[in-house]
């Protein structure tokens, strides 16, 4: 810290009984992204070492500076925490931290969960697999993600830096599970969160138990958005998690009086993904992103 003050992250080993692989859990890599940590306090008080195979090494708040400004970057060198990974021994605050975590825990594991939330936008529940169709790895991360079982998934190669592209890398299936967004803590995405970690503890056999999959999950592989040609403010004609066609009715735009300007419709066939938090749009902004195309999974 300025005043000389160490600074520490929290972390969490249960190590089990048994033998058996090892899983890396961590949340708050944006400092705003909160239900990720409540999902890591519900799957810890769920988890004895006396029925576990292998071990959890469980990072409840990884984003130190960004967490205490309630911020989704770290104030300290204004970086994204999610763009720093595998880190520099030498780098910036944010670089440091991740090169710590992933020398000596990430490199440890056996596949990786990294839990996020769409910041405090309004989002699907979702997971990401961000590393390359062509990539080793990218059938197993696909396989991890459709275990977590929420439903929907992007599979789309991320920015450089994620710990969703840079674990795999060094061969461990790392997955990105957006769990909504909100303001504080969602109830309904935090509840999806702990069924997903669950649901890959007991598939990859760290428990016992059946894992509750969706027989059919949505995959998508791009975000299209919804752009207003006009300023004003927003009435919404979809919800999140419509599955929409082209040209179908997406929102209107009205002025101060509240009478439409303009209405606005799909440009693409897919799913209304996610949407921003307030309820006005200047002209030539985004009202809605479109998750496209549609496949199955």
């Amino acid at each position: 810290m300025p005043d000389g003050t160490a600074v520490r992250l929290p972390v969490v080993l249960i190590n089990g009984r048994y033998p058996g692989k090892t899983l890396y859990i961590q949340a708050i890599s944006d400092g705003d992204e909160l239900n990720g940590i409540a999902v890591i306090h519900k799957v810890l008080c769920t988890i004895a070492p006396e029925q576990l195979y292998g071990k959890i090494i469980a990072v409840p708040l990884v984003n130190f500076h960004a967490f205490h400004t309630k911020q989704a970057l770290n104030p300290v060198d204004n970086r994204k925490m999610n763009r720093c990974f595998p880190g520099r021994r030498d780098g910036t605050s944010s670089e440091r931290i991740a090169y710590h975590l992933f020398q000596r825990a990430i490199q440890q594991a056996d596949y990786c969960l990294d839990l996020h939330q769409g910041g405090v936008h309004p989002m699907i529940d979702e997971v990401r697999v961000r590393v390359d169709e062509k990539h080793a790895l990218h059938d197993d991360c696909l396989e991890l993600a459709r275990v977590f079982g929420i439903g929907h998934i992007l599979s789309q190669k991320g920015p450089e830096g994620q710990l969703a592209q840079a674990a795999p890398e060094v061969g461990i299936p790392t997955i990105d599970p957006e769990l909504g967004g909100t303001h504080g803590w969602d109830a309904e995405s935090i509840e999806k969160g702990v069924r997903g970690v669950l649901n890959v503890l007991q598939y990859y056999k760290f428990i016992a138990g059946t894992p509750q999959i969706p027989e059919r999950q949505i995959v998508v592989k791009q975000f299209v958005p919804v752009l207003s040609n006009e300023g004003g403010f927003v009435y919404y004609k979809a919800e999140l998690y419509e599955q929409l066609a082209m040209y179908q009715p997406v929102a209107d735009i009205c002025d101060v009086f509240g009478n439409v300007r303009e209405s606005i419709r799909a440009p693409v066939d897919g799913i209304f993904w996610a949407k921003p938090i307030y309820p006005m749009v200047a002209s030539g902004g985004i009202v809605g992103k479109i998750g496209t195309p549609i496949e199955y999974l």
